[in-house]
């Protein structure tokens, strides 16, 4: 700085100066009065608690770097990263004491899956930003993901994780402190159909796809299920043999029956072995992911089929049937079904009788409709019982009681015929004389 740019300061004064006279004052105060001072140090205290509620943190440190570059923290700490004790928790919301102010800031409940916080307990989270309606600032648990280690996740790799959440499309997990996403779809090899089961649980799965620069972690449980179920398909082939009794889960249901896995390997149970009954819809037996026992009924190696069976692991009604239905016994049952040759009826669950078209009426019968019903009741008489073909023959016209009319006229004894009425002719013809 050269002499002519330097200010000049004044030389102290050898005398004391005058004291100057006196100013008139008006009633209206001056821009510098007492008034003024006091708006200014009402900013001032403003600005002083602002800071401190702020707890020191930069605009950066508060609402993030926003250049896009990653910027290492001082060795052992993390950038915003604090610790508050827990005020209270109202419904969805936790309230924090943040230290270094008055302000307080509000967590998620969502973002504690472990449960609700008890007031007093201690918490570490990272500042979002600032709510200015409530006057409150937004706090979060989840910075330590973005510290994560993306290094030690690959796809195809078999990892742990810890389910934290759910949201409308499947799970969120941790994986190392990495946040990532499970699909509702490959959770298990079956729909599931209430994914807050698995909430806190820890799930063995495989990494689907990585992504650190957009922060993607997508895993599956299903992949890593259906690896597994491949390894054990060969070795249960080997295993399994006619007779065996399994349990199984429900894999799908259809018209005709239900598919059941036994472990890796699906069997088809039919509708006519589901229930010693009749079952119209294999649906209103079994659903799916039911887990149900099951017994080997038939297997074909070459075409990777297995016929397996339900009604077998009960008692069959058919068991010691000539001693519940003697011949020429008289039984109720209801019609079931109609057929051109005759009537089927039900005597209990699982046993059907047949009423030929020729044992419904006396008389000649044309429709099996004129006279019976699906769901009327009758009674019948029993005609004949094959245990081995397991069939019944009914009679209905054999069970019908004898007309009154009928017997009345069997009782009266038949009338004597007519005596011959006289003849008034001669008769003609005859023997002539020769």
């Amino acid at each position: 700085m050269s002499d002519a740019d330097k200010p000049e300061i004044p030389a102290p004064a050898s005398e004391p100066l005058a004291p100057s006279p006196p100013v008139a004052t008006s009633s209206e105060p001056e821009p510098d009065s007492g008034s003024s001072r006091r708006l200014r140090d009402l900013d001032a205290g403003i600005e002083a608690e602002l800071e401190a509620a702020m707890g020191g943190l930069s605009e950066q440190e508060l609402y993030g770097d926003m250049s896009g570059k990653d910027q290492k923290p001082a060795a052992g700490q993390q950038p915003g990263r604090k610790k508050g004790r827990v005020l209270s928790v109202h419904g969805p919301d936790v309230f924090v004491d943040v230290p270094g102010g008055r302000s307080q800031g509000v967590l998620s409940i969502t973002q504690f899956p472990e449960g609700p916080p008890q007031p007093g307990a201690e918490v570490e989270f990272d500042i979002e930003g600032y709510d200015q309606a409530n006057g409150l600032l937004l706090l979060t648990r989840k910075g330590a993901a973005q510290t994560a280690d993306w290094s030690t996740v690959a796809v195809n790799m078999v990892i742990e994780a810890r389910v934290t959440g759910t949201n409308k499309g499947g799970l969120t997990v941790d994986v190392n402190g990495i946040r990532g996403f499970m699909p509702i779809s490959q959770i298990d090899l079956y729909r599931v159909e209430s994914p807050e089961q698995f909430v806190n649980q820890r799930l063995r799965c495989m990494v689907s796809e990585v992504n650190p620069a957009e922060r993607n972690l997508v895993v599956s449980r299903r992949e890593l299920l259906e690896k597994e179920r491949e390894e054990l398909r060969e070795k249960l082939w080997q295993e399994l043999a006619e007779g065996q009794i399994r349990d199984g889960v429900v894999r799908s249901v259809k018209d005709f029956g239900a598919f059941v896995d036994l472990g890796g390997v699906d069997g088809l149970v039919h509708v006519s072995e589901m229930s010693w009954s009749r079952v119209e819809k294999a649906e209103a037996f079994v659903q799916p992911g039911q887990t149900v026992k099951v017994v080997v009924l038939k297997i074909d190696r070459d075409r990777r089929k297995v016929s397996l069976g339900m009604k077998q692991l009960v008692a069959s009604p058919w068991d010691n049937i000539g001693e519940k239905y003697p011949l020429k016994h008289i039984v109720s049952g209801k019609v079931t079904r109609l057929a051109d040759f005759g009537a089927f009826v039900e005597l209990e669950p699982g046993v059907e009788g047949l009423i030929h078209i020729s044992e419904l009426s006396p008389q000649r019968v044309r429709r099996v409709a004129d006279l019976v019903q699906p769901g009327q009741e009758v009674q019948v008489m029993v005609l004949g019982v094959d245990p081995v073909q397991r069939r019944i023959s009914l009679s209905l016209k054999a069970a019908l009681p004898e007309e009154p009319e009928a017997a009345a006229d069997a009782e009266t004894p038949e009338a004597p015929p007519p005596p011959p009425r006289p003849r008034t002719t001669p008769l003609r013809g005859g023997l002539g004389e020769h």
